[in-house]
């Protein structure tokens, strides 16, 4: 793409529900939008939060994700407009629900996204796939199609337990389909600097991993989580919340690092 960066697909995925992957999708894909980057987040989750948390009421559409995924349906057919300009999206449904299950029959289940996001990859700067709250097909597609995985991962007790199985899985992913698959970063989220508890499993993922820590940390803040419930990321529902302000701060961390990786 001349003048422009390479495309990026990038799965935001974490096996563990609850952890602000879904938030994290909507968010920093509005955040990079508002950069002038022109983004697609590929909704692959049945619950289809991230479809109504970017404004796209829940049957207004007649064709989702599972229309692409089981039925072959392009996805240029398939993407939506959102509030901003720059930000499309591939809505998800409740039909997704059994999707897992009715992929297993089909050739080369694992690379059936890949496949269908090479034809519209060159349209968009970024790539951003929500992925679903567990380990099943769904999720490994969105492994397989990605050149990158974003981990967001809750501070609590056991968290380091649970991004270290789930990297046990990114190097099973990579080598068996996707070796060029990499760690984009662990993003800590729900981080309240108040309790002994966050600041501890700030530090013990920072010893553990750091080179793989996010400089920007997402905190707990009520705006941020009032914000999906009128359908808008945080940078249109509250600019000036600290919701926004981290989102913000995580799209240039993001913008920065690929700016310095490129060539």
């Amino acid at each position: 793409m001349t003048g422009s960066p390479r495309h990026r697909i990038i799965a935001i995925t974490n096996q563990k529900g609850g952890v602000g992957k879904t938030t994290t999708a909507i968010n920093l894909a509005a955040a990079l939008a508002m950069a002038d980057m022109r983004v697609l987040v590929v909704d692959t989750d049945a619950q289809a939060n991230c479809t109504s948390g970017l404004g796209v009421v829940r049957g207004s559409f007649r064709k989702s994700i599972y229309d692409s995924l089981i039925l072959g349906e392009p996805l240029v057919n398939v993407i939506l407009d959102t509030e901003l300009d720059n930000l499309k999206i591939v809505p998800a449904d409740r039909n997704l629900t059994g999707a897992a299950i009715e992929m297993v029959d089909i050739p080369q289940r694992e690379s059936i996204l890949k496949r269908l996001l090479a034809p519209v990859c060159a349209d968009f700067d970024y790539v951003l796939i929500d992925s679903p709250p567990s380990l099943n097909l769904l999720t490994l597609n969105g492994l397989v199609a990605a050149q990158s995985v974003l981990v967001p991962i809750q501070c609590e007790y056991f968290a380091l337990e649970g991004i270290s199985e789930f990297l046990d899985t990114v190097v099973r992913v990579r080598r068996s389909y996707n070796p060029g698959l990499r760690i984009l970063g662990i993003l800590l989220t729900m981080f309240d600097e108040r309790t002994n508890l966050s600041n501890q499993v700030r530090e013990d993922l920072r010893r553990y991993f750091p080179n793989e820590i996010f400089a920007t940390v997402i905190p707990r803040n009520i705006r941020l989580a009032e914000a999906p419930s009128f359908g808008k990321p945080i940078v249109i529902y509250d600019i000036r919340s600290k919701g926004a302000e981290s989102y913000i701060n995580l799209a240039k961390e993001i913008l920065n690092h690929e700016k310095k990786g490129v060539g």
